[in-house]
């Protein structure tokens, strides 16, 4: 398979052509910023099927449970489902972030962060996939991904605490000879709290596109043999890398709306 191209681009053919140049138009460039590559519609179509392959997911397994009165319904599946899956990684999610915050709070971000879960997980398993490409490989996909986590953190920071929130950015204040070293640590806060959506991003981006990068040459080493232990590894970095990225927003959500002596 070529360069930037995938069995997406061959089934939309001039389709795909036309996409990109309206991508191309709309950022008024031809290259990304990122390795000066030209702007490919990959990320977003690969997303946006990732999307539609999520919206049938959930329709199949809220379909499964949606019969309340029937008492079958709450008993588990005796083998691996859609709804099983959909269940146990929810539960994972959850746990994890209650390990990261209050009950009241994991419950209340968990759909935030187990949206962030889902998409990225099925956007990493796409690319374990010959001949298709992780969304998740492109800054075009992880960046918005880490200015939502960014953006929430914040504004639910604020909503937690009011404009006092605002005031760990200062350190302890401790009189007005403590000004300077007060500056210092805004400086220190208001650069480590920017760095965060770019280590999300750039993270996530640099794992995936480097795993993806293994596998495809393996593959092209071996056409005639399935490389086992490259998808086994590659599985194993599709699910840590969602993990990271939701255990970190879990903790910066959790930094944000914690109260003192919680």
């Amino acid at each position: 398979m070529p360069d930037h191209e995938s069995w997406l681009s061959i089934v939309l053919g001039t389709y795909w052509t036309n996409i990109e140049m309206a991508l191309r138009q709309i950022t008024g460039a031809g290259h990304t910023v990122v390795a000066h590559q030209p702007i490919g519609a990959h990320p977003a179509v690969g997303l946006l099927f990732v999307v539609v392959i999520l919206t049938l997911f959930a329709l199949k397994v809220r379909s499964s449970v949606l019969d309340v009165d029937n008492p079958e319904v709450i008993k588990p599946d005796g083998t691996l489902t859609l709804r099983n899956f959909a269940e146990l990684v929810t539960g994972a999610v959850l746990g994890m972030m209650k390990g990261m915050m209050t009950e009241k709070h994991a419950r209340y971000f968990l759909p935030l962060i187990g949206t962030c879960a889902f998409v990225i997980f099925f956007s990493n398993v796409l690319g374990l996939i010959p001949g298709m490409l992780p969304p998740t490989d492109s800054l075009n996909t992880t960046v918005p991904c880490a200015l939502a986590i960014f953006a929430a953190t914040h504004i639910y920071g604020v909503k937690e605490h009011g404009l006092p929130y605002f005031k760990h950015f200062f350190g302890p204040m401790i009189g007005v000879k403590w000004i300077p070293l007060m500056a210092l640590m805004l400086l220190i806060e208001v650069v480590s709290h920017l760095v965060r959506p770019v280590t999300l991003a750039v993270r996530l981006m640099a794992n995936m596109f480097a795993d993806h990068m293994v596998l495809t040459i393996f593959i092209g080493l071996a056409p005639f043999f399935v490389p086992v232990p490259m998808y086994l590894m590659g599985c194993i970095v599709v699910t840590v890398q969602t993990l990271v990225f939701c255990m970190l927003s879990a903790i910066y959500i959790g930094l944000a709306v914690a109260h003192d002596g919680h």
